[in-house]
């Protein structure tokens, strides 16, 4: 599998539905009804039972399903050194839901733990797989501690000081990914999601350009032989969303100055504008993974719809270079998006139907 060119034309974000025996597994740990080895056990067998269903629908490249964690990047973010997590007093408020109130902040000086559990997560996954399929995993982007309630807590004097840090830290993660196996990497990314929703906000040329700035320094040293992609999101809660806006205003510095090996663009409906911005990709050999199928609703897409949207795409990036994958994951939060695990199956399937009728066999 390690030939194959990373990410696959039938790909997939990450995240799948919790299912009721993990869920009841995790509700049984926090009453201090199970222990944590007999969660992690737990953890073992419905992660191996995922990893069977991924290879039934057809699907090559296999995550987690981020069972292990309950949100798509604070489980991450908080257990490095000098990040922690807390309750804050507002939550983020989505299109009609408010998010469960957790989030992180800077409490000391950042750094890579060494000890991160992530490390055992991929560990873990590598072993279950066993060869069977091209292993992914997936991790928050650096961007995500950016915002000012995430460093602005007395430690650093200003947000370039603790980028420093954070990019190190980030570069010491990959390292550490890296010696323990992995190949494809996937750090999923709001932030850019909020820059194009916020390109009119006074401060928006300052946080373009450090989140620029971020990318380029973690991904100066990556190993040739190492695939890193990047997602960008715009929230995804309980099949809501929190951002809108099109990719023009982010377009110049993500696409056509930054070396992720793929981009996972959401294209699933209006608010991710037209397909002219994927322009900038003239320079960048990057895959570009057209997210057109929605993992928020369960109605199936039409197929001859989807085709040419996809060929829409190719008038700005060659076909050869375009993938097809869901718009975002199935449950970057433990909640989960409103479907059935069977609705979420035939979403899956239906990407890897349609990528081999335009693209063939990977």
């Amino acid at each position: 599998m390690s030939e194959k060119i990373l990410p696959l034309h039938a790909d997939t974000v990450g995240s799948y539905l919790r299912s009721d025996a993990l869920k009841q597994a995790r509700s049984d740990f926090a009453a201090g009804n199970i222990s944590r080895q007999q969660l992690s056990l737990i953890e073992d067998q419905e992660i191996t039972k995922l990893v069977q269903a991924q290879l039934d629908a057809g699907i090559q490249v296999v995550t987690d399903g981020e069972y292990r964690r309950s949100w798509w990047h604070i489980d991450f973010l908080e257990n490095l050194e000098g990040i922690e997590g807390y309750i804050p007093e507002q939550a983020y408020q989505f299109k009609n839901v408010q998010v469960r109130p957790y989030n992180t902040r800077c409490c000391g000086k950042v750094a890579w733990n060494e000890q991160h559990p992530f490390l055992q997560h991929f560990k873990s996954l590598n072993r279950i797989v066993a060869g069977r399929a091209v292993v992914k995993f997936t991790i928050p982007s650096p961007n995500q501690l950016m915002y000012r309630p995430q460093w602005d807590t007395g430690i650093y004097a200003n947000r370039e000081d603790f980028a420093k840090d954070v990019q190190q830290a980030y570069k010491d993660a990959i390292a550490a990914f890296y010696a323990a196996g992995c190949r494809y990497l996937q750090i999923d990314d709001v932030y850019w999601g909020s820059l194009c929703n916020n390109h009119d906000k006074p401060e928006f040329a300052a946080d373009k350009a450090q989140a620029l700035a971020n990318i380029q320094a973690i991904l100066a040293d990556k190993p040739k032989d190492m695939r890193i992609t990047t997602h960008v999101c715009r929230g995804n809660y309980k099949s809501s969303y929190l951002l809108t806006g099109a990719y023009d205003p982010i377009a110049d510095a993500l696409f056509a100055q930054t070396a992720y090996d793929g981009y996972f663009l959401e294209y699933d409906d209006e608010r991710s504008g037209g397909f002219e911005p994927l322009k900038h990709f003239a320079r960048n050999p990057g895959r570009v993974v057209l997210g057109l199928i929605s993992s928020k609703h369960p109605a199936l897409e039409d197929k001859e719809a989807i085709k040419a949207r996809i060929r829409e795409a190719a008038r700005y990036v060659p076909l050869e270079r375009l993938c097809l994958s869901p718009q975002c994951g199935f449950a970057s939060t433990e909640e989960g998006n409103i479907m059935t695990e069977a609705q979420q199956w035939e979403k899956v399937r239906l990407v890897e139907e349609i990528a081999r009728e335009v693209w063939g066999e990977d």
